[in-house]
């Protein structure tokens, strides 16, 4: 989670798309192992990503560790996993959708993160 923060606070693009943007994402991702949860945090032009729960988030984004693997690897379209009921979203859904620019420049700024599966 300490390299994503660093790459969302290296990336140009995400910088920009934060600017007066208040969100706070919490994500549960629910495996053979248990339940992991995570969370998005951006406030005052900066960005967090740690583990645990955000208190107050905007949203909460739950999906099976099949589904959020085959997002991270780009294997899977977010909306589409929506619209397939591969992930289910709580919260206030118009937050959510405002703030597009800011999740697609999050997902660009975290691409080709090495991360292990």
């Amino acid at each position: 989670m300490r390299e994503a923060t660093d790459r969302l606070a290296a990336s140009t693009d995400f910088s920009n798309a934060i600017t007066n943007v208040s969100l706070g994402l919490q994500f549960t991702v629910s495996g053979d192992d248990g339940d992991l949860s995570y969370y998005l945090s951006v406030a005052d032009g900066a960005a967090t990503m740690a583990r645990g729960e955000l208190s107050g988030a905007d949203a909460t984004i739950s999906s099976s560790y099949e589904t959020a693997v085959a997002l991270s690897k780009g294997d899977l379209n977010t909306q589409v996993a929506f619209m397939t009921g591969k992930i289910k979203v709580a919260g206030n859904m118009a937050t959510l959708m405002m703030n597009q620019g800011v999740i697609n420049a999050w997902t660009s700024a975290l691409s080709g993160m090495d991360v292990a599966y």
